[in-house]
């Protein structure tokens, strides 16, 4: 390392210590939603040219991410790591990127560590080896004391508001209740009580890396009332840094919830 990137180190690290104490006693969100992206753009940007690598690199950064959460007290973090839009990718990118993905999993479920997993999306959608190796690792995690960490997979905003309307009749269905009944005493909290993130609070804040600002259908019915932070940094630059820049945001913001 050299002389120039020893001093830029340093002042980051400053900096970043800087940020730290300046959180200390903020408003910290308890649900924190991430949309990974910029893995490609990354790794074009220098000169790979396989874009599974930016995949691999990004893939590295999301047990450091839930770290940092867990530092910050963040309770859920819902990771958004690929869309059923994803799914009509080219074979050569998508069958290496589910791979990574059931990496991630088994890794993120491995010994030591602390976090209970959900696998979020149409599983049916999947190559069945991919949704058993998230369904093994969510059973595999179910008693962990830690954060709950959902892995968005096959995940689709709309899709999930369909199923959940699905269910919701289903249910009323097998109870008998008539469509006039139902009709009438049909409430948000009842469509809430079946979305894949049901039991869990809405996100208070999502992060969206490499400069795009849309939510790609990201939990749609969820984030009515979330903060959003968006960073031109990609995926695999993400840095605790640019974690706690989110975090400080979030905590200036008066959260008014239409009022």
């Amino acid at each position: 390392m050299g002389v120039r990137q020893r001093v830029r180190s340093a002042l980051v690290g400053i900096y970043e210590r800087r940020l730290s104490r300046s959180l200390v006693g903020a408003d910290t969100p308890r649900h924190v939603g991430v949309i990974i992206d910029g893995n490609r753009r990354w790794a074009r940007a220098i000169g790979l040219e396989d874009v599974n690598d930016g995949h691999r690199r990004g893939a590295d950064k999301i047990a450091d991410l839930l770290g940092w959460c867990d530092d910050a007290g963040v309770e859920v973090v819902t990771l958004f790591l690929l869309s059923t839009d994803n799914l009509t990718r080219p074979e050569p990118e998508l069958t290496p990127l589910l791979r990574i993905i059931e990496g991630v999993a088994t890794d993120l479920a491995g010994p030591g560590r602390r976090w209970h997993l959900r696998a979020m999306g149409a599983l049916e959608l999947l190559p069945a080896e991919t949704a058993a190796v998230l369904k093994q690792a969510e059973e595999d995690t179910r008693h962990r004391p830690g954060a709950s960490v959902n892995l968005a997979v096959g995940y689709g905003g709309r899709r999930e508001i369909v199923d959940a309307v699905r269910s919701l009749l289903t249910a009323h269905a097998e109870q008998g209740t008539s469509m006039d009944a139902l009709v009438e005493q049909l409430h948000p909290d009842h469509i809430a009580e079946h979305l894949y993130t049901r039991g869990q609070p809405d996100p208070d804040l999502v992060i969206r890396t490499s400069g795009e600002q849309r939510l790609s259908g990201f939990l749609l019915w969820q984030t009515a009332n979330a903060e959003f932070h968006f960073t031109d940094v990609y995926w695999p630059d993400f840095r605790r840094i640019d974690f706690l820049r989110a975090l400080r945001d979030y905590s200036a913001r008066h959260r008014r919830f239409g009022g």
